[in-house]
C-alpha cells in the first residue's frame, strides 16, 4: 500500500530516545495499521504488534501479556531499544489505567521500550489520554487521505475524488458502483456506527443517530438549525442529544456540525450548524446516483465539490492550530472561514461556468480582519490547485 507522509513523523518518533506514548488516532479505513506495519519494516529496531480487534474478549490481562512479551524482546536480546504496538486499544475497558502503571514501571526501570497505541475511536481513545496518561503521550492524527494521496496511490482525476471521496479500500470497487456503493455503506458506514459509537458509548435513540448522519449527509454544506432538524428528523428529541449525537459523529470521522464564526468564542457554540462530511464517499454512497448521473446534475455537483473543499479543509486541521467556521449574515454568507491565531481567509466556492459577483466575502470582509479572500473554482483558484496544496498555506 502506499506509504503516507504520517510514517516520516511517527518514524523520527521512534529513532528518538524513549520520551512518550506515541497514540495513532483517527476514522475507520484511513490505514492506522498499514502506517505502523509499515514503519516497522523501515525501522532498525524490532518490534511486537497484537490487537484488541479480536473474536475473543480482550480485557487487561490482555495489556500485561503484550507488554511482557516486548519487555522479553528487548532484554532477552539485550538491544538498545523496541517498539510495542497495542492496537484497537479502545475496546479493552479502563484501559488506559494499565498502560500508565505499566509505562512508569519502564520509566522507573529504564526499559527502552517505545510504544505505540492505535485506535479508531478518537473520543474513547481521548478520553482514556486525558484521564490516566497526562503528560506521558503524544497524538499522532491520523485523517481520512487527501486529494494528493488519492492520485498518487490510484491515480484518480480530481472529479474521481470529489464523488469517490477518500477510502483506499474502496478505491479499487469503482469499476462497479453497485459493488462500491455496498462496501462503503455496508463495510465501513455501518461498522463505525455500530461498533466505534452505538457499541461503545451511551446512545439511549439508536434510530434517531442513525437518522442524523443520513439527514447530514444529504444537507451537507447546508445550514440547518437543530429545532428545523428535528423536523426533519421526525423524532421527540431535544437539541441538546442532537448536539451530542453530532459530536459522536465527529469523534467517528464521519460528520461534523461547523459553528459560525462570530468573533466571540460563545456565539459561535449557540449558532446553527453547518453539516460538513468528512468524506464525500459517504455523499454519494448515499444519493444513489451513478458517477456519470451526478456530473450531469450541476446543482448536485456543485454541492459534492463544495463538500471536499469542506472536508479536506477539516480534515487538514486536525492536529493543527488551524479551525474552520462558516459565516452568514442576511442573505450574504461564506462557504468557510479558515481560521489561525486571529488570522482570517475567507472560502468562497464556485463549480458552476459563471460567477457574479461574491457579496458574502465583501461583506465578510467589511465586518472583520480578513488576511485573505479566496475564490476556489470558477474564475478563481482551480479546484484542483487548492486540494493538492497544503491548506496552511492560505494563511
Amino acid at each position: 500500500m502506499y506509504k503516507r507522509p504520517i510514517i516520516k513523523a511517527l518514524t523520527g518518533r521512534l529513532s528518538e530516545p524513549r520520551r512518550f506514548i506515541q497514540v495513532l488516532s483517527g476514522p475507520r479505513q484511513t490505514g492506522k495499521t498499514t502506517l505502523v506495519r509499515q514503519t516497522l519494516e523501515g525501522i532498525s529496531i524490532p518490534g511486537h504488534y497484537a490487537t484488541a480487534d479480536e473474536p475473543a474478549l480482550k480485557d487487561r490481562v490482555w495489556i500485561e501479556q503484550q507488554w511482557t512479551a516486548a519487555r522479553h524482546l528487548v532484554g532477552g536480546a539485550r538491544i538498545q531499544a523496541g517498539v510495542l504496538v497495542l492496537d484497537e486499544i479502545q475496546k479493552i475497558p479502563l484501559w488506559s489505567e494499565t498502560v500508565k502503571r505499566l509505562w512508569d514501571e519502564d520509566t522507573a526501570s529504564r526499559m527502552p521500550l517505545h510504544v505505540v497505541i492505535l485506535g479508531s475511536a478518537p473520543l474513547l481513545v481521548q478520553g482514556g489520554l486525558t484521564e490516566s496518561l497526562a503528560g506521558r503521550f503524544e497524538i499522532i492524527p491520523v485523517t481520512h487521505w487527501s486529494y494528493r494521496e488519492m492520485k498518487q496511490a490510484f491515480g484518480w482525476s480530481v472529479e474521481q475524488f470529489v464523488y469517490y471521496g477518500a477510502y483506499p479500500g474502496a478505491a479499487p470497487l469503482i469499476g462497479d458502483g453497485e459493488r462500491w456503493r455496498r462496501y462503503v455503506l455496508d463495510s465501513l458506514v455501518e461498522t463505525t456506527i455500530s461498533r466505534d459509537v452505538l457499541l461503545m458509548q451511551r446512545v439511549h435513540k439508536p434510530a434517531l443517530l442513525r437518522r442524523l448522519f443520513e439527514v447530514g449527509c444529504l444537507y451537507s454544506g447546508r445550514v440547518l438549525s437543530y429545532t428545523k432538524l428535528l423536523g426533519q428528523l421526525q423524532d421527540a428529541g431535544n437539541t441538546t442529544t442532537l448536539a451530542h449525537y453530532l459530536e459522536l459523529l465527529h469523534g467517528a470521522g464521519l460528520l461534523v456540525g461547523l459553528g459560525k464564526y462570530a468573533g466571540q468564542s460563545v456565539r459561535r457554540r449557540g449558532s446553527s450548524p453547518k453539516f460538513q462530511v468528512l468524506n464525500n464517499a459517504l455523499i454519494s454512497a448515499q444519493a444513489g446516483l451513478s458517477f456519470q448521473q451526478a456530473r450531469q446534475r450541476s446543482d448536485h455537483w456543485g454541492r459534492l465539490v463544495e463538500s471536499a473543499v469542506g472536508a479536506t479543509l477539516v480534515n487538514a486541521c486536525r492536529g493543527a492550530d488551524l479551525n474552520v467556521h462558516y459565516w452568514a449574515a442576511a442573505n450574504r454568507e461564506v462557504d468557510f472561514v479558515l481560521e489561525r491565531a486571529g488570522e482570517l481567509v475567507a472560502i468562497e466556492v464556485k463549480s458552476g461556468r459563471r460567477t457574479g459577483k461574491l457579496p458574502g466575502l465583501a461583506e465578510f470582509a467589511r465586518q472583520f480582519n480578513v488576511k485573505a479572500k479566496l475564490l476556489v473554482g470558477t474564475g478563481g483558484v482551480g479546484l484542483e490547485e487548492f486540494l493538492s496544496s497544503d491548506v496552511s498555506a492560505w494563511l
